[in-house]
């Protein structure tokens, strides 16, 4: 009785089970680069927006600005709106990777900004229309949006498991409170260079030092 018919792999059989096992590692590493994104790009482009969207604002601020005031405004407020749209797009990708109940917790999660910063902008114009000063609807502003922003991405970095967003959330709220101390115009400057700044870092942390193992997307 030869080897075949006593039930022994044959050459044919071995490579089947290297095919298939090639094909595993492959879906694996597939799903692993759709889960894990890299933040390289969303560090940079928050740090952009931080760093020349409240450099505008400091800039344009007081009687001694140097750029006309509706350019404090108008700059920051494209900036960070264009992150907002790439961070809910980037928290969508990294959701995409799973299936069943994540679905679901993506689509809150992304409607969570919606809405977050719906009531925001209510109760703030609120509050303003109560007799608050400039510099104070200035802090109010600038300090209650950092707040919702890094509370909504210490949500998605728990949810994903994602320390690159919870990171991005601790930085957020610590830049928030600090800028509060600041005043105004100081807190435009925090903002601008230590929000700006720390983010830039990050992003270059990523893309140059970061060890090429842990870098899942190319």
């Amino acid at each position: 009785m030869d080897d075949t018919q006593a039930g022994e792999p044959t050459s044919e059989d071995a490579l089947g089970v290297s095919e298939s096992l090639a094909l595993i590692d492959a879906e694996r590493r597939h799903v692993q680069r759709r889960v894990h994104a890299d933040p390289t790009l969303l560090f940079a482009l928050w740090g952009v927006a931080w760093l020349v969207g409240f450099g505008a604002a400091y800039l344009a601020y007081g009687r001694d600005r140097v750029i006309p005031g509706w350019l404090g405004v108008a700059i920051p407020a494209v900036l960070i709106a264009v992150a907002l749209i790439v961070s809910i797009g980037y928290s969508i990708a990294v959701g995409r990777g799973v299936s069943g109940p994540s679905r679901t917790v993506t689509a809150m999660y992304g409607w969570s900004w919606t809405l977050g910063f719906g009531c925001l902008a209510v109760m703030n114009s609120a509050l303003i229309r109560r007799g608050l000063t400039s510099d104070e609807a200035a802090m109010l502003w600038s300090a209650s949006a950092l707040l919702l922003v890094g509370v909504l991405y210490l949500a998605g970095g728990m949810v994903w498991q994602d320390r690159a967003q919870y990171g991005m959330g601790t930085w957020t709220l610590l830049c928030a409170a600090g800028a509060v101390f600041a005043g105004v115009p100081g807190n435009f400057l925090v903002q601008a260079l230590a929000g700006g700044g720390g983010f830039l870092i990050l992003a270059g942390y990523h893309r140059f030092a970061r060890p090429a193992s842990q870098r899942h997307l190319a």
